[in-house]
């Protein structure tokens, strides 16, 4: 069993869902990395038990390297787990466990490069970075950000290592989500055509981000590097109505845009307020739908070529845009270069139930790591 591994066995057997503390992971860790010579900064979340982590070693200063990686992890209630999700089991090449691919498989490399660190004299810091709450949309970090921008220093290369099978991921989109609450007139369903139901302007209002979704797709920005190359729109819950004799006066619908860095957040949702406007308006209600953001982090689009040459150069892999968002673009926007390369498959293996790692990416980000360590150590 590789130190990683051995690492993973004991991350995976905290239970980090997002709705539940993250404090005795953090716990452990800080104090492994104290032991190791760190100096660590616990950042506390002020409403709820959970707080994220920042560690370095090395001479203060700007230009080291910073590996950067979230604790949290999803749920696995009604998924049809085989084995124990909170316990790390091995078979064959492969790890079994919540977290193993997305992204505990890289805090365990990430860690057991920080025991590396220890015995090596640095020219520069290597920099930890752990989080929490990224799954329900980066949360965590837009939290810690205000208390990183002095700590972090201007490092030379940030690398997130989420799951790209270790490619080095140069872009993903950013995302926005909203909860929209529409209301109608209730009433007697045998008298409906005397009132506006709730539901009927909410499907007017879904009808509408379909257009806006349509228009996206034939004259909107696009970038072949992804899959869907253009910037898109989706409704993932709708909900209203208490009985079918009674008109429903209440709906609440969840939808997201997910924009590609050409394309301006803000102006996509003017034209989303706009048409929910008109929407009302169309049955005489002009305030019959309001709309909250629930979700927002940006976009990653990285251009730094000395730091993309430096990361592929470790990882020997070449480079690509990803579907999922990450905490990347948080990081890019204080001017740090960022980029996403960690083992795991998020398409195959990630949220999904028995959720595994193989053994053979887990040593390669090892030997990604090991090449980034040489770079900044004085001998390697």
């Amino acid at each position: 069993m590789s130190r990683s591994e051995a690492l993973l066995e004991k991350l995976i057997a905290h239970n980090t869902v997002s709705h539940a503390t993250n404090l005795p992971l953090i716990e452990e860790v800080e104090t492994h990395l104290k032991t190791l010579g760190f100096r660590t900064v616990r950042l506390s979340d002020a409403t709820e038990p959970k707080a994220g982590l920042y560690a370095e070693i090395g001479p203060t200063g700007p230009g080291g390297i910073l590996w950067s990686a979230h604790s949290d992890v999803v749920p696995v209630e009604d998924q049809p787990w085989t084995r124990d999700p909170f316990r790390c089991v091995a078979e064959g090449d492969n790890l079994y466990g919540r977290g193993t691919t997305d992204m505990k498989g890289f805090l365990a490399a990430m860690l057991a490069g920080a025991e590396q660190a220890a015995s090596r004299a640095l020219s520069v810091p290597l920099q930890l970075l752990i989080s929490y709450d990224e799954e329900i949309g980066c949360v965590g970090l837009a939290r810690m950000l205000p208390n990183l921008r002095d700590l972090l220093r201007e490092p030379r290369l940030a690398v997130v290592g989420e799951p790209t099978e270790m490619r080095v991921a140069v872009g993903h989109k950013g995302k926005r989500a909203y909860q929209a609450e529409i209301r109608g007139q209730s009433g007697h369903s045998a008298l409906a055509p005397r009132f506006v139901n709730a539901l009927n302007v909410a499907a007017k209002f879904m009808s509408g981000l379909e257009q806006m979704q349509a228009g996206l797709c034939e004259t909107g920005a696009h970038d072949p590097a992804y899959e869907i190359p253009y910037t898109t729109l989706h409704v993932g819950k709708l909900a209203g109505g208490r009985a079918l004799n009674i008109v429903p006066d209440r709906a609440a619908m969840t939808f997201e845009t997910r924009f590609l860095a050409q394309d301006d957040p803000d102006a996509v949702e003017d034209r989303i307020r706009a048409l929910a406007v008109e929407c009302g308006a169309s049955y005489s209600l002009p305030d019959a739908i309001s709309i909250e953001r629930t979700i927002d982090y940006p976009g990653l689009n990285s251009v730094d070529r000395d730091a993309i040459h430096l990361l592929q150069n470790a990882s020997r892999t070449d480079t690509c845009k990803v579907a999922f968002g990450t905490e990347a673009g948080l990081l890019s926007d204080l001017g740090i270069p960022t980029l996403v390369c960690g083992p795991g498959s998020m398409e195959g293996q990630g949220h999904k139930p028995d959720e595994f790692i193989p053994r053979s990416e887990l040593a390669k980000c090892d030997a990604m790591l090991d090449v980034l360590l040489d770079k900044i150590s004085v001998s390697p």
